[in-house]
């Protein structure tokens, strides 16, 4: 008997993989979790309270495509903890989306609001599809469909999306336009990451990006690195990293290095930032056009003081650890660094600051813009940097005290800060 569609063995195992690691994603967290509870004399129940979300919504959302077919994606919304206040989070649109994915990046989120001290839990959604073999209209009608699907958790109160892998200012204005059609009134503070227009706010396409470079200036501070001169290499040239590598130069640092999902150029006199940024496509590539290309893993050993890992998880592990010629690493991207290796750095000296401190301007500048449309009243992009900047610098201060105070590595602290204001809501309010 014939099967009625091609198995293709290797799509399998790629689905298998991304599974182990999304699953590998979620343990991680978790066990760094228990170790931060543990560390802040809390009891088991705490533990076991704030190591899954409270809700994880699945829906199925029908879309009729271009050529009048209909295509059903299945989508998501994890929702972690709303001890603090509503939850906020991305929305990404990926082929590779998963529970157990989302899951843990809703749990990022309620660390990453708890580090900036923002009045909010962790949430996260995405949808399983490819945004790049889809028309607009379809991702418009995917877009509104989406929100439809999940419009009773949502809400201004409830629970803010925001963009995420694969989505942007539009998708967030649909979704915003179909979430007032479903309420019959505007809701602008029902997502975040829109058009300015709409009620954006100034600063939040360079939010990631901004955040980073102040991370590392602070780390530079605390290794008594000048950052005029010093040595950078950023690995992923998307939109975080190809921000990040032009403030570094404007900074007055030498980057060295940028690499995208083909492959890396190096230049250990320095690389010419604004000329790549010309020729790179709306995906981050630019390698492909060069031949003097080396391997991402390559740059990754290159010698330098400061590397930004900006592009995808597990760059840096057990088995290339001990080859960073780093001195500070500042994590852009999630969960670029295994458990194993922070160890490993941080016993080598090397000062690692994690992505739930690093990666964070996003949320904060998300946090801004609701405050902007709850009030009506906005910010000048001067503004916005300027409290941005002493959110972060606030924050980094934070962290680093506690890995000092209780002789743990950046990662660990960061948890234990993130960690320390839901534990107390949760108190407060009696669950635990």
């Amino acid at each position: 008997m014939k099967t009625a569609f091609p198995v293709n063995n290797d799509q399998v195992q790629k689905q298998d993989d991304t599974q182990n690691e999304a699953l590998d994603l979620l343990s991680s967290t978790q066990s760094i979790i228990k170790e931060a509870v543990r560390k802040l004399g809390y009891n088991d129940a705490m533990y076991e309270l704030l190591k899954e979300p409270l809700r994880l919504l699945t829906v199925r959302i029908p879309v009729r495509m271009d050529d009048g077919s209909i295509k059903v994606f299945i989508g998501y919304r994890s929702q972690h903890n709303d001890a603090v206040g509503p939850t906020k989070g991305g929305i990404r649109f990926h082929p590779e989306v998963n529970e157990e994915e989302v899951k843990a990046l809703s749990m990022w989120m309620s660390l990453k609001c708890g580090i900036f001290d923002l009045p909010y839990g962790g949430g996260k959604g995405g949808i399983i599809c490819d945004p790049r073999s889809m028309s607009m209209f379809e991702l418009e009608r995917l877009s509104r469909g989406y929100v439809r699907a999940v419009s009773q958790i949502v809400g201004p109160t409830k629970d803010i999306p925001a963009p995420d892998v694969f989505t942007n200012p539009q998708i967030m204005a649909w979704m915003m336009d179909e979430y007032s059609r479903i309420q019959e009134f505007d809701s602008p503070g029902f997502i975040t990451g829109k058009p300015i227009v709409l009620g954006g706010s100034q600063g939040r396409e360079t939010a990631t990006a901004t955040g980073v470079t102040i991370c590392v200036e602070e780390a530079a501070k605390r290794r008594g690195i000048q950052l005029e001169g010093a040595r950078v290499i950023v690995q992923g040239f998307g939109n975080a990293g190809s921000y990040l590598a032009k403030f570094m130069q404007d900074a007055g640092a030498k980057v060295i290095g940028i690499s995208d999902a083909h492959g890396a150029l190096y230049d250990p006199e320095g690389l010419d930032i604004e000329y790549l940024l010309e020729r790179r496509d709306s995906f981050g590539t630019v390698t492909n056009l060069f031949t003097n290309v080396i391997t991402n893993q390559e740059l990754l050993e290159k010698e330098c003081e400061i590397l930004v890992p900006a592009a995808i998880s597990n760059q840096i592990t057990r088995e290339n650890a001990d080859r960073i010629n780093a001195k500070i690493v500042v994590e852009a991207a999630n969960g670029p660094t295994t458990l194993e290796a922070t160890k490993i750095l941080t016993n080598r000296g090397v000062l690692l600051v994690p992505d739930v401190l690093a990666s964070s301007g996003g949320v904060t500048v998300s946090y801004f813009e609701w405050v902007q449309n709850n009030q009506g009243y906005y910010w000048s992009e001067e503004e916005v940097a300027e409290k941005l900047r002493n959110k972060i610098v606030d924050s980094f201060e934070r962290v680093f005290s506690t890995s000092q105070q209780y002789q743990v590595d950046m990662r660990l602290a960061a948890y234990m800060v993130g960690i320390r204001k839901m534990a107390e809501a949760s108190h407060f309010r009696g669950w635990v």
